[in-house]
């Protein structure tokens, strides 16, 4: 789709570490060519991503929904056989927030692709023309907002971008959040109407009641940490190119 060209990822941090060099000392608000291609390719990369884990949440899913109702069937099965749908209903389980992951990190790079980049930059290289780019980086991000028309355009495009990086965070967790508290009150009302001799019903309803509850909270927080960060990028970007996290 992006036409490649690039052979591992040495090559690529190599060549949008010199792009980037480029591009801020053009002085240019639009990306340069060489700048363009790479974050072409990587906007691309990350939508592949995206759609091979979309659909891997989505098998996921379904695998994990037949696991859990096959052991809550189990009754009649051996210990050996049950403890076996239920340690299969666990990993793919596991597998299924991971690849849920997957699909909002990849989701947010295909979104704002150059944030993701700036990501792999060699923030402690050694002295040369990268280095005295990310000092002068450094030192307007530093002075931004407020230092008006002395503003590198590159500082505002990134800043522009990095916002958006983490709105996309912002707005997905919340939506993550509200499915996942829908899961949780239809667990609990299984578990409610479940007969109280079915334990191994009950038991699989509180726990998955349990589970989900406890990620939408971790959600929650994930948007809110998002919300904050892209509503005043700039000290986030900066902590960043100080090395800071």
């Amino acid at each position: 789709m992006s036409g490649g060209g690039f052979g591992d990822q040495r090559h690529l941090i190599g060549s949008f570490s010199e792009a980037f060099v480029g591009y801020w000392s053009s002085g240019d608000r639009n990306f340069s060519p060489g700048l363009e291609r790479v974050v072409d390719y990587w906007l691309h990369y990350h939508v592949v991503k995206a759609v091979i884990a979309a659909t891997l949440l989505a098998v996921l899913i379904t695998l994990g929904v037949l696991l859990w109702k096959a052991f809550v069937r189990a009754g009649g099965f051996g210990a050996g056989r049950t403890a076996a749908i239920a340690s299969a209903g666990a990993v793919v389980t596991a597998l299924g927030l991971i690849s849920l992951a997957a699909v909002m990190a990849n989701i947010q790079g295909a979104i704002a692709p150059l944030s993701s980049l700036v990501s792999m930059l060699p923030m402690h290289s050694s002295p040369g023309a990268l280095a005295d780019t990310l000092g002068q980086v450094r030192q307007h991000m530093a002075d931004y907002p407020n230092a008006g028309t002395r503003t590198p355009p590159a500082v505002e495009v990134m800043v522009g971008d990095f916002s958006r990086y983490h709105l996309v965070i912002a707005v997905a967790a919340p939506m993550v959040a509200v499915v996942l508290i829908g899961m949780s009150v239809m667990s609990w009302r299984r578990f409610a109407r479940a007969e109280k001799s079915d334990r191994r019903a009950r038991r699989i309803f509180t726990s998955f009641g349990l589970l989900w509850a406890l990620l939408s909270l971790a959600f929650i927080v994930l948007a809110v940490a998002n919300v904050s960060v892209a509503a005043e990028p700039t000290p986030a970007l900066l902590a960043f190119f100080e090395g800071g996290w």
